[in-house]
Parts: structure tokens; sequence; C-alpha cells
């Protein structure tokens, strides 16, 4: 007789129960944080001269909790370098807040799930390969993401700006343009185009964008008051 695969539900609470583990076991053994790779200029004469990291970057905590507010500084700072609103960078980073953002965490994740994504923006490696292409971030790496979260903020905005360059100048869909750079953040440029020519988002899209409905007053009080 064939073996009947267990309940979806019961595979997750599997990986989650992995997970823990994992993170346990990381976390007792010290597991030490990956090496920071000199800055450099993207190839080609029209990089972005290297902009100093802001000295008040809090440093990624071992395992204190996250507050996306906390570094609303930076959010700005690098929002109006990449000419993206800084409350949509900003209610990005408290929808991607639900996991624990702990440097040794998601790296024991990532052993787990290799195409796992990095960072308290949550990007994956072929992002931010991508998007780094030059721009004064340029010789940093995918793995640092967890350990200097203002990278991982100034590559969120950058994807933003990227984003929001190939929509078209108008859409005939409801969505407004900070709708559908969040749906392009979470989903693909593909789909956030398919999204503007009026095409429905599945649940998890439209889970998404709800979420960041639900955070949106909080990011714009965020970028304000800090």
């Amino acid at each position: 007789m064939t073996e009947t695969a267990p309940p979806r539900r019961g595979r997750w609470l599997l990986l989650a129960v992995l997970a823990l583990v994992l993170y346990g076991i990381v976390r007792a053994a010290g597991t030490p944080s990956a090496p920071e790779a000199p800055s450099r200029p993207g190839a080609g004469s029209s990089a972005p001269e290297a902009t100093p990291r802001p000295s008040s970057s809090p440093p990624a905590p071992a395992s204190a909790g996250y507050d996306p507010a906390d570094y609303a500084a930076q959010v700005r700072t690098r929002a109006r370098q990449a000419g993206v609103s800084a409350r949509l960078v900003m209610a990005i980073l408290y929808n991607e807040s639900y996991k624990p953002h702990d440097p040794a965490f998601e790296r024991a994740w990532q052993k787990y799930k290799p195409d796992a994504a990095f960072g308290i923006a949550d990007m994956h490696r072929a992002t931010f390969d991508e998007v780094k292409q030059g721009r004064s971030f340029a010789g940093r790496r995918w793995e640092e993401l967890p350990d200097d979260r203002d990278l991982a903020i100034e590559a969120e905005a950058w994807y933003l700006h990227d984003l929001a360059a190939r929509l078209p100048a108008h859409w005939p869909g409801a969505y407004t343009e900070d709708d559908l750079l969040a749906l392009g953040y979470n989903t693909g440029a593909g789909n956030m185009l398919a999204f503007a020519r009026g095409a429905t988002p599945g649940s998890q899209a439209r889970s998404y964008l709800d979420r960041l409905h639900g955070n949106w007053a909080e990011a714009g009080r965020a970028v304000a008051a800090r």
C-alpha cells in the first residue's frame, strides 16, 4: 500500500521545530558573522560615489527584539538617495518583520533552506546581486545582509527604485503606485506589471498588500517622528 503523505500543517510544524532546533544549536555554538567585504564602486564610470553609512546605525543585536522604527533615520536617508517613498520602505520593513531577524537564526535557517531570504528586508540572493550592480554597494555580498541592517535598507530602497522604473506611465488597475511597488517587492516585477494591467493578485499577494495597508499609519509615524 502506498503510504499517505502527512498533512500540510504537520509538515510546516515539523519545519518550524527543525528551525528552532537549528537556531538553538547555532546560538550555543556562537556562529561567527560572515566577514564584511570591502566596499568598492560599481563597474562603469556612471557608478555613483560611495555614500558613508550613517554613524548612528544601531548594530544588529544578537537576540534582542527588533523594531523597524528604530531604523527610521536610515530609512529616510536611503529612500531619499533612491528617490522612493520613505514611508513605503518603512511599511515593507514592518511587513517583513514577522520572523526573527537574528543573524544566527537566519544563517541556521538558510542552511536548511538555501533559497531563504536574508536581512530585515528579506531579500533573496539573486535580487540583491542584480540590484547592487553599478551602485555604491556593488562590492558588498548578500551574506552580509543579516549583520548590516543599513545595507539591507539601502538594497530595499534601490530595488523599489528599479521596480518603479518599470511601471508604465498609466495603468487601468485600481492600485496605487505604492501598492504596485509593494506587490512587486513581494512577487517580482513581472507579476507587478500584470497587476497593473488588471490581473487579480492571489491570496498570498493579497495578504501582503493587506498587511501593508495595516502597517501604513505606523510606518508614517515612524519616518515622521524619528
